[in-house]
């Protein structure tokens, strides 16, 4: 069987329950009778058991009475790899270990995985796990798994993709409770063989799934899961929620790397792979919801219309939009004129549009504003009141062809239920409260964005290959001018007279630091004076530099003021070369305000990273200081992630500050770092 086909696995035609039981609390009975949905829709279920006559005393026994695609294992962790094997000799193909008391337990469990390991690369058998709570198929009428309330999922048109089987189930009711069903919800626990890419590759193909709600705690293999994503989203929507936002890795050697953690680079990589991200559980089932019942049609900025009921709700709303930099445009003249004749003259009929109370004018109310050629969305809410309005009924006879809606439906009881369902079966995505429409919304306007810049296709440019070795700034500085990356004017100087004669030829004021490739963190040691301007002062200087033990300086004629940012590349253990982009200093290791892109990356790419910065303000002219040029930072930043990428020598490069002036770019100080020999064992030698 090929190692990527998992319908033995998600779409089996025989179950064998092993170690099934009759004692109701333990986990083979729960497992078996979660599977019973599985037999009345005519699979073959097995239970096996060797000390129970009325069981199969083996899977053999069991294949021999029907066809067994799928093993379910609930014995002991020590005798699950026996289990395993004995199953793969019967023929079955793919297997569920659901206990756990293997690596996550430590000690003799690391022992027990190692071994489902090992039956694993021997057979060819597809292993689910282990220390996982199973999978659920409602339609094919597999609950493969032993948590109460299973059974009530509905089938649907979103997956589950979840790194927790108890994530995995929570989502699973969730995405029940909102309407919408699953067609596919995974646990992946332990992940031995069966890890999210696995999942992601099976889902690629599946019709009946519309929307991929994926939950991410670790990567194992980040270049794997990247292609996963951006295979499955160029085909259907994939929103991400990865875990541990506030986790704090030890501090690296530069800034890049401290502020590069696992869960902004793992969040930045799925972005650029194509995901949709979202921050929480809630999120993450309004965001999937929207997109499995409508996409927005591809636009670089596309704009939301907002149309709401009632005015507070509709604060709310517009308030979250804003949050999310979603583009609320004011609606074109025809469009006003339109509305002005349908909605009292008080209401507010710009953008947003508020009715005032829902009437019978609400459907010819979306239909103008879906028409406005600005409004590629519609946001809208509306408390259920079936006096006043058919909302159903108001929303179909509104609708505009590739101009999706998400509806917020306040209220309670069967009949608001009723409603959303409704609307859902009409095409049209739906929420509960101003956030979650909010939600939806954004998740359409952020695929949209995605799928109209569509693949980045980085060429290959010529870049210094065979760099490493130490570097100290003036080395590293002039790796940077051979790259076209403006530096000041220097000197490096190895006595005090070759100092002197650098500050008579640059002429004052002039920066004067240590150069030496083992300090790079040189302020924090008194290791730069600034403003030196005549001889007397840069004594002085060199004095100090001297009690810190330097022996050779760098003297560099002062850059002129401006706004600093930090720009790194940097080899990360999961993903790869990796570029960052903040606010320069220590300003960004304070706020965490850092853009993150995988290399190697096109110039126009790279020049969409300030956006993203909280801080972007700052860049364009901010009381009337030098305004970035995106596309000289875009082909600053791409060329170092290129020379990362050509050097497998070197782990990571650094300009901090990279300097924005009047005048363009300006390379302040910069940090090359080689990789250690056991981190490496290629032969590239230092440049020359």
């Amino acid at each position: 069987m090929s190692r990527t086909g998992l319908d033995a696995l998600f779409a089996p035609k025989g179950i064998a329950v092993v170690g099934a039981s009759r004692s109701p609390g333990k986990l083979g009975a729960t497992l078996a009778r979660s599977l019973r949905g599985f037999a009345e829709k005519g699979g073959h279920l097995a239970l096996v058991n060797s000390r129970d006559d009325t069981m199969y005393p083996s899977v053999r026994a069991a294949a021999g009475a029907g066809p067994v695609d799928l093993a379910m294992v609930c014995v002991p962790a020590a005798a699950c790899a026996g289990v395993l094997a004995e199953a793969a000799d019967a023929g079955a193909r793919a297997a569920v270990v659901c206990g756990g008391g293997f690596a996550e337990a430590g000690g003799p469990g690391v022992g027990h995985q190692e071994e489902l390991a090992a039956v694993v690369a021997a057979t060819g058998l597809r292993l689910l796990g282990p220390n996982t709570s199973g999978f659920l198929a409602p339609r094919a009428g597999v609950t493969a798994s032993f948590v109460p309330g299973v059974a009530q999922v509905r089938p649907g048109r979103v997956a589950v993709v979840a790194a927790s089987g108890g994530v995995n189930h929570a989502l699973a009711f969730l995405l029940t409770e909102a309407g919408h069903g699953v067609s596919l919800a995974v646990g992946l626990g332990n992940a031995v063989d069966v890890s999210a890419p696995d999942v992601l590759g099976h889902l690629a193909g599946d019709p009946e799934t519309a929307a991929v709600a994926l939950h991410v705690e670790s990567v194992a293999d980040g270049p794997r899961l990247v292609d996963a994503v951006r295979r499955l989203s160029a085909r259907r929507p994939v929103v991400a929620l990865v875990v541990g936002r506030h986790d704090i890795g030890a501090f690296a050697a530069s800034h890049t790397g401290a502020l590069a953690t696992s869960w902004r680079t793992t969040r930045a990589a799925l972005a650029q792979a194509g995901a949709v991200l979202v921050d929480d559980e809630r999120e993450l089932v309004d965001a999937v919801g929207a997109l499995a019942v409508a996409r927005a049609r591809p636009a670089p900025d596309p704009g939301v219309g907002v149309v709401t009921a009632q005015a507070g709700p509709g604060l709310l709303l517009l308030d979250d939009l804003r949050g999310r930099r979603a583009r609320v445009p004011e609606l074109a003249g025809p469009t006003q004129e339109a509305l002005a004749t349908l909605l009292p003259p008080l209401t507010f009929q710009r953008n947003p549009v508020d009715t005032g109370r829902p009437g019978p004018e609400l459907g010819r109310v979306f239909h103008a504003v879906a028409s406005d050629h600005q409004v590629d969305v519609i946001a809208g809410y509306a408390l259920h009141e079936p006096d006043a309005v058919d909302l159903v009924a108001a929303v179909r006879a509104g609708r505009v062809a590739d101009v999706p809606v998400v509806l917020g439906v306040g209220g309670t009881g069967d009949d608001v239920v009723r409603a959303r369902r409704d609307l859902l079966a009409a095409g049209v995505a739906v929420a509960t409260d101003p956030r979650g429409v909010a939600a939806g919304v954004g998740a359409l306007l952020a695929d949209a964005r995605v799928r109209a810049r569509g693949p980045g296709a980085a060429a290959p440019r010529r870049v210094p290959t065979g760099v490493g070795g130490a570097h100290d700034e003036d080395r590293a500085k002039g790796l940077l001018d051979r790259l076209g990356i403006g530096t000041p004017p220097r000197r490096a100087c190895g006595s005090r007279a070759e100092a002197r004669a650098a500050l008579a030829e640059l002429g004052g004021p002039v920066a004067v630091k240590i150069l030496d490739a083992a300090v790079l963190h040189k302020t924090e040691v008194g290791g730069v004076h600034l403003g030196i301007a005549g001889p007397a002062e840069l004594d002085a200087a060199l004095d100090r530099l001297d009690a810190i033990g330097a022996t050779r300086y760098l003297v560099e004629r002062m850059a002129p003021a401006g706004v600093d940012l930090v720009l790194g590349a940097r080899r990360d253990p999961v993903f790869g070369p990796i570029l960052l982009l903040g606010l320069g200093g220590t300003t960004a290791e304070a706020l965490a305000d850092v853009a993150i892109r995988l290399a190697p990356l096109t110039p126009e790419e790279a020049a969409e990273m300030p956006a993203e910065l909280a801080g972007h303000a700052l860049l364009d002219g901010w009381r009337g200081g030098p305004v970035l040029d995106a596309a000289e930072l875009g082909r600053t930043a791409s060329m170092l992630g290129d020379l990362l990428v050509a050097n497998p020598a070197l782990d990571e490069i650094e300009v901090n500050p990279l300097r924005i002036t009047h005048d363009g770019l300006v390379a302040l100080d910069a940090v090359v770092l080689a990789r250690r020999p056991t981190e490496d064992a290629d032969t590239a030698h230092p440049d020359q």
